[in-house]
């Protein structure tokens, strides 16, 4: 086995590797990007699959919702435990191992003739995202030290984001109207073995912290706490609130997460322990983020819901009639993140989440007849806001952590937006059950305000602009 120092002259060399090859400074964004596209490709692109493959596997109502929710329920979950695991044993194992559960698990998706088949493989798919999401912010902060060139890959990394999201139902559109139903997992195996090729070449490995403790009773805790609510939210619609089983897992929640912030707070080595500063710019970060997935794809349910059962839109139809928001999601995030390298986070943080909350305060346009090109500024604007705020919050977060936790830094704020989106789908979701437009209304007003939140946040803790 090599040594720490062997580990640590490896890992120097090929970061000054990376670093001497300018003509190839772009391949280690490629890679991690591409192991990120499948993740976000795969929140979405099952959702216009469901009806075909419910008859195809002769699956109950509940079983279809579990293979879109099991995904996320997992990846939710082990997103802190799986960023602790990377800083200890290094973020390119972990992001090469995600790589390679990620891609084998779309394989079984794919070869499923069963529902319960279909659901454990979806499970062990958001096993290996979240392997992957934490690692790849670590790697991203490793392969680009010069804090303008991170912040230009941090805005990549956000543009992929939103054309992983735009791409999902079009991909599976044509997917299952080309092929069939299975086509919208083996999708993934080319993107998947280009990364790992990618990943191995040209990926600078950042040396692991040996000594980092991974404190597995807070993270199992915590892995709980996430579960039992996110087990609540997804069922809560379904089942009632008041139904015993979603009563207990909201006390569940609320009984571990109060237990693993107990057991988190107790010291750490002092080679690991972040300043007053840095506590309040990792916290306001996932603040931010918590807060903008919230309103961002709580409103995003309602619009897919308002195309397709409002205005009677098929699903691809419905997809196609959302590009205009992340058509500029992806184009304005390059933007975004050249913004926060010459003026630092705050900036494009603030701006983007107050144009972001003017844009979900549009959809208080919809009615039932309003027609389509009213609501595209709406849509435009909230997707121009969202691509400024969320790769600048990136940048906030991990400018914010010693560099001993990149991977638990960013497993906090992945985690965040994850618990914001569920939280939004489940309360607008809630809120528009019985009469969909009124209930759009509400939602829009909670989000936005929500936006305006996250916006005073950020201007208090998001580091400014840079000396």
């Amino acid at each position: 086995m090599a040594s720490t120092d062997q580990l640590t002259t490896a890992s120097d060399q090929s970061a000054r590797a990376a670093r001497a090859a300018p003509g190839r400074s772009w391949l280690p964004l490629l890679a991690v990007s591409l192991g990120f596209f499948m993740v976000i490709l795969d929140v979405t692109v099952v959702t216009v699959a469901v009806p075909v493959l419910g008859g195809a596997l002769h699956t109950s109502a509940s079983a279809l919702q579990w293979v879109v929710d099991g995904y996320t329920l997992v990846f939710a979950c082990l997103l802190l435990l799986c960023g602790a695991l990377g800083d200890r044993f290094g973020h390119r194992r972990a992001f090469l191992a995600g790589l390679a559960v990620f891609t084998v698990a779309s394989v079984a998706c794919g070869a499923a003739t069963t529902g319960g088949q279909l659901i454990m493989a979806r499970l062990l798919q958001g096993a290996g995202a979240a392997l992957m999401v934490p690692a790849s912010l670590a790697l991203l902060r490793a392969a680009y030290p010069e804090p303008a060139a991170r912040a230009r890959a941090f805005g990549v990394w956000g543009a992929v984001s939103g054309l992983g999201a735009a791409a999902g139902p079009v991909i599976g559109g044509l997917a299952v109207w080309a092929i069939n139903w299975r086509a919208v997992f083996l999708v993934n195996l080319p993107f998947g073995l280009l990364a790992t090729a990618l990943t191995v070449r040209c990926v600078p490995a950042p040396r692991p912290h040996r000594g980092a403790r991974l404190r597995l009773p807070a993270q199992l805790l915590g892995v709980a706490a996430l579960a039992a609510l996110t087990t609540a939210l997804n069922e809560g619609g379904t089942r009632g609130w008041a139904d015993p089983l979603i009563v207990g897992c909201l006390g569940g929640a609320v009984a571990a997460g109060a237990a693993c912030t107990v057991l988190l707070r107790r010291p750490v080595d002092a080679a690991v322990r972040s300043s007053r500063a840095q506590r309040r710019g990792l916290a306001g970060g996932a603040t931010v983020g918590l807060l903008l997935n919230l309103g961002f794809y709580g409103l995003l349910f309602l619009a897919t819901l308002y195309f397709q059962r409002q205005r009677g839109y098929g699903p691809l139809t419905a997809g196609l009639a959302l590009l205009p928001m992340f058509v500029v999601m992806t184009v304005s995030s390059f933007a975004s993140g050249r913004l926060a390298a010459r003026t630092g986070p705050r900036a494009p943080m603030v701006a983007g989440l107050l144009a972001g909350a003017v844009g979900l305060a549009g959809w208080l346009l919809a009615a039932p007849d309003t027609p389509y090109p009213v609501l595209v500024a709406p849509m435009a604007l909230a997707g121009l806001g969202t691509s400024f705020a969320m790769p600048a919050a990136t940048t906030a977060v991990m400018e914010s952590a010693p560099s001993e936790r990149g991977g638990t830094a960013a497993a906090l704020l992945n985690a965040a937006r994850q618990l914001g989106s569920a939280l939004g789908v489940a309360l607008f979701g809630s809120l528009s059950a019985a009469h969909l437009i009124p209930g759009i209304h509400l939602s829009a007003l909670l989000a936005a305000t929500g936006f305006v939140l996250a916006a005073a946040t950020a201007a208090v803790t998001a580091p400014g602009r840079r000396a």
